[in-house]
């Protein structure tokens, strides 16, 4: 079913009319439990942001630390940016099969963040965020074999512990929720397929900072 709802070009409007609360910048969190689509989402409304700069969450979390990591964001990326000078953080490096450092990522400040990942739109960094978007996927089953075929069948295990441990962390976070004084809602649902610029009832839903 179709929603008579806004085009990504239109969300993008929506992010660069919003106010910026990461100093001169304008932070854009993308959340959702794993195999939602947040990796295609966040990297096509990327393209359609000038000026914009992506940081997956994937550089940061491991099996064993899904979310403590933050700290090594916030003080390597987040407060540089907000001063207006350049980020810089280490990117785990996973083509051995497990997590170590990888190489350096140096962030200049640009005119938007987005951040996108399980736990990218946590409580502590709601008063920060321009706009907030929040991808529920479809149903834990077919998330699952959509993160397997992306990860490896090595890694099922793995992600059905992580399914676990997500709907723990959302349970109580609840980025999904508008319960944020300056978040507003500026559409309900559109379509996180890859060559799908047409809205679709799917489960998003996409909030931006009130002026």
């Amino acid at each position: 079913m179709r929603c008579p709802d806004a085009a990504l070009s239109d969300l993008a409007a929506a992010v660069l009319a919003a106010p910026p609360r990461l100093g001169r910048v304008r932070l854009v969190a993308v959340d959702g439990p794993s195999g939602a689509g947040k990796s295609t989402f966040a990297a096509r409304l990327c393209a359609e942001l000038p000026d914009s700069a992506l940081v997956s969450t994937d550089s940061f979390a491991t099996w064993d630390d899904p979310v403590a990591w933050w700290p090594r964001l916030v003080s390597g990326v987040l407060e540089p940016l907000a001063h207006g000078e350049p980020g810089s953080y280490v990117k785990l490096d996973w083509t051995s099969g497990r997590p170590e450092p990888g190489e350096r990522v140096v962030v200049p400040p640009p005119g938007v963040l987005v951040v996108e990942g399980v736990s990218a739109a946590r409580k502590s960094v709601r008063p920060l965020l321009s706009a907030l978007c929040w991808l529920g996927g479809p149903d834990p089953r077919t998330r699952l074999e959509r993160a397997v075929q992306r990860d490896g069948e090595a890694s099922r295990e793995h992600l059905v512990r992580w399914q676990a441990f997500e709907r723990g962390w959302f349970a109580i976070d609840r980025p999904f929720t508008h319960s944020e004084a300056h978040l507003q809602v500026f559409s309900g649902k559109f379509s996180t397929e890859r060559n799908d610029n047409r809205p679709r009832c799917d489960g998003t839903a996409f909030y931006v900072a009130r002026s």
